[in-house]
């Protein structure tokens, strides 16, 4: 490759001819019916696909969005199981018509309460009617049905209420108010003022006698008066999370005192105002100083109390990176904890809470006592790296399986205690815990059938690169698989569960709507058939999973595409998927179509592609998922390298022509890669990429390298921005403008270092009105024609 002025932005579009290349190297010529501009085009030119999958609570009719006539954007489409052959649009009358798609069922799901609008509603399912039960003109928020189905508990002005449909009563269980209790009343006045006043009434008898007999009047009335409703006042703190218990005795809430970091500005240098306006985004890593509490409201007493997390066990307990710092003092603190969901037994009489440790490295789940608030430690998860994996959730903003079983002693949640997520079942009268599921796969989504008898959930058990779905009898026991196609299969239970809507795809097969009774002996029927003449005319390659040993024996999965033999240039592309928790080495289409196509298009001229399932991918248990911990670009750059060595020995590849690139994540690898190893990477380009981790947000990176003042050794060993120096093959470096996730300050800050460098043999690509994903299909050609050029001048010449 040429070398190129350092820091020279290029807006010039480089006509690339994709139609017919030929290189000295090979000799050959090498042909695709693909280009960079066919495959970075506005998708529809792949066809329609259906998506946001919804049953009518009648179970007759699939609905789904879906834009066979290449609108805008997509509109309502309806299945209906009698005609199924069929695809319907829905019109706006029908639409607004539908049932609700959120709210609570009641227990035999026959009813369903929503609101919408200002109003209490009841949705029949039988009649498919909707009735309004209130009209308060405000927003009734989580409306839920108590154990007396008769009532039903909603949230209105952060306050709790019950209204009875019976007798078509309304009562306010809470009264929870802003400010504080000293708001309204007299204020406390300086020594000063307090002087001036009563210098006055010393002077002035009338005044003061004024002053004496109101005071009187006011002491009778709080003697005479009945005892005033307690109220609760949130002071400086935010309400979150109110629910009432089933049995309507208690409620819970959250209350968070936010302290808010210092923000970095995005400036957008092509606002539609001609100006340039600051974008507002994210903090660095280490702010974080927001606090979590939890309350409950006891309406019998009718007072408040907040849990008191000190006694949980192992609160003080160091993380083990301290060792690294032998010359610091380390204290042990109680740590703080984020309360993330509180969940009660169906009767009421329980109520158990999900915890998290803010340095994420615990998980507590305690039983509470609703008329104490103390804890009682059932579960305790702890992981020296950072708490997560399927089922698990965040520490902010929780998302975890969890639950209760109807006979109001058993709650069940999920765990990577044996290395992989599953799912467990706690009985929390004695304490037992018993696993459901076992084995050397991850569980998605359980979700209890209608009668309470079994759980539906998707696994990987037949292979990380698969999903399917089962059946299982609600204690555990053998799991019944009801799906079979290989690939992904993506269900969505009828209500009354007799059918699955499924989303299947397959590694070159885009999803497409089937149908299945939920039996595991039925054939699905395919609904769809999304795909245009332009895109299924080419023979979209499926990719060959394989395996190849890295340096420490660990098999690292990966997706491999090998050209014809008359066409191979002995170069390879490596591809680094981005996020770093997620998995792409599998048989479904993946979220990385675009890439997909790029590598076909790669293939076709001869380069060797492969995708890797590195350290830190999701889809291979915990220990996997957290290789990377307080060393990113460590075991998953190896994975890449020791991916190129196997390319070399297994497919004669020539150790001079490989080239590597990806976004975001992949971008900071690809940086690594060419700062660290560049023996083995040739070129590469580096999309959106991370440079310093010390500038990426808290949730994530905290995780991972902990907070850069407590570890700064895991951040200087992760950060391509001190290894810059390391540069020698072609760097092209790919960023938008406006990105509000990886912020364009990252290669800004490290072009000035490559100056400083004196670094020749790299480019930047700049995209001003671009965020992190691009939408553009004339940014997605411009980065890709640039990605191509780069390989074609440095991997082949």
């Amino acid at each position: 490759m040429k070398k190129i002025l350092a820091y020279s932005f290029k807006f010039k579009f480089h006509v690339l001819f994709l139609t017919l290349l030929s290189f000295g190297y090979t000799g050959v010529s090498q042909t695709s019916e693909l280009s960079v501009e066919k495959v970075m085009q506005d998708p529809n030119w792949m066809g329609n696909f259906p998506s946001n999958i919804k049953w009518n609570a009648d179970s007759e009719t699939i609905y789904f969005d879906y834009n066979p006539e290449q609108n805008v954007s997509d509109s309502l489409y309806k299945i209906e199981l009698r005609n199924p052959s069929k695809i319907k649009k829905v019109d706006l009358k029908e639409e607004q018509n539908l049932s609700p798609r959120y709210g609570d069922f009641n227990k035999d799901r026959t009813k369903k309460i929503f609101g919408e609008n200002g109003s209490l509603k009841l949705y029949n399912i039988k009649t498919g009617k909707t009735t309004e039960l209130l009209d308060l003109s405000k927003a009734i928020e989580s409306p839920k049905f108590l154990a007396n189905e008769d009532k039903v508990s909603f949230i209105l002005d952060k306050n709790a209420f019950v209204y009875n449909r019976k007798e078509g009563s309304i009562k306010q269980l809470t009264n929870i108010k802003t400010g504080t209790a000293k708001d309204g009343k007299e204020k406390e006045v300086s020594e000063k003022n307090a002087w001036i006043r009563d210098e006055n009434l010393e002077l002035l008898q009338v005044v003061n006698q004024r002053k004496t007999n109101k005071e009187n009047k006011e002491a009778y009335r709080e003697a005479t008066a009945k005892k005033e409703q307690f109220s609760f006042y949130l002071e400086d703190k935010n309400l979150s999370n109110l629910q009432v218990s089933p049995d309507a005795k208690f409620a819970t809430f959250k209350l968070i005192t936010r302290e808010r970091g210092e923000n970095t500005a995005v400036p957008n240098y092509v606002d539609e105002s001609g100006y340039t306006v600051n974008l507002p985004a994210r903090s660095k890593v280490g702010e974080n100083n927001t606090k979590v509490e939890l309350a409950i409201y006891n309406f019998e007493k009718d007072t408040v109390y907040t849990l008191n997390t000190s006694e949980l066990p192992g609160i003080t307990d160091l993380p083990d990176y301290v060792k690294d710092y032998p010359d610091k003092d380390w204290e042990e603190t109680e740590r703080e904890v984020v309360p993330t969901t509180v969940y009660f037994s169906e009767n009421g009489e329980h109520a158990v809470v999900n915890i998290r440790s803010k340095d994420n490295k615990d998980r507590w789940i305690a039983k509470i006592n609703l008329e104490t608030g103390a804890l009682n430690t059932l579960d305790r998860q702890r992981d020296e790296a950072w708490i997560a994996g399927p089922g698990i959730g965040y520490t902010f903003y929780g998302g975890e399986e969890m639950g209760w079983l109807p006979d109001n002693k058993h709650i069940y949640f999920q765990s990577e205690e044996t290395g992989y997520s599953h799912l467990y079942l706690l009985d929390v009268t004695s304490g037992n815990k018993k696993a459901l599921t076992q084995g050397d796969f991850e569980v998605f989504d359980p979700e209890l059938s209608n009668n309470k008898k079994h759980w539906f959930l998707t696994t990987s058990e037949v292979a990380p690169g698969e999903r399917h779905f089962y059946k299982m009898p609600v204690m555990g026991g053998k799991m019944e698989k009801l799906t079979k196609m290989e690939g992904n299969n993506d269900v969505y239970l009828s209500p009354d569960e007799k059918h699955m809507a499924i989303l299947y795809s397959y590694s070159n097969k885009p999803w497409e709507l089937y149908l299945k009774k939920t039996k595991a002996n039925a054939e699905a029927k395919q609904l769809t058939e999304g795909q245009s003449e332009a895109f299924s005319s080419y023979p979209w390659r499926t990719p060959e999973l394989i395996e190849f040993k890295a340096r420490d024996g660990a098999m690292v999965p990966a997706r491999l595409y090998t050209p014809e033999a008359d066409v191979k240039n002995n170069a390879a592309v490596v591809f680094v998927h981005g996020a770093g928790y997620l998995q792409n080495a599998h048989k479904w289409w993946s979220s990385y179509f675009r890439e997909y196509m790029f590598h076909n298009l790669l293939t076709d001229l001869g380069y060797t592609v492969i995708d890797i399932d590195y350290r830190g991918s999701a889809g291979y248990g915990r220990d996997w998922r957290t290789g990377i911990y307080r060393h990113m670009g460590g075991k998953d750059l190896t994975d890449q390298v020791d991916g190129v060595e196997y390319l070399v020995k297994n497919h004669g590849i020539h150790p001079e022509k490989v080239g590597i690139y990806g976004g975001s994540y992949g971008g900071f690898i690809t940086l690594m890669g060419m700062f660290t190893e560049p023996e083995t990477f040739k070129a590469g380009a580096a999309l959106r990429s991370v440079t310093d981790w010390a500038h990426y947000n808290h949730g994530y990176t905290s995780n991972i390298l902990n907070e850069p003042a407590a570890d700064p050794i895991a951040y200087r060993r992760s950060s391509p921005i001190y290894f810059a120096e390391g540069l020698e093959g072609d760097l092209l470096i790919a960023h938008g403008m406006v990105d509000v996730n990886v912020h364009f300050q990252d290669v800004v800050r490290l072009s000035q270092r490559l100056i400083e460098l004196g670094k020749e043999n790299w480019e930047m690509a700049v995209y001003p009105v671009e965020d992190h994903g691009f939408v553009e299909p004339s940014s997605w050609t411009d980065e890709y024609r640039r990605i191509l050029k780069l390989f074609n001048e440095s991997l082949l010449e």
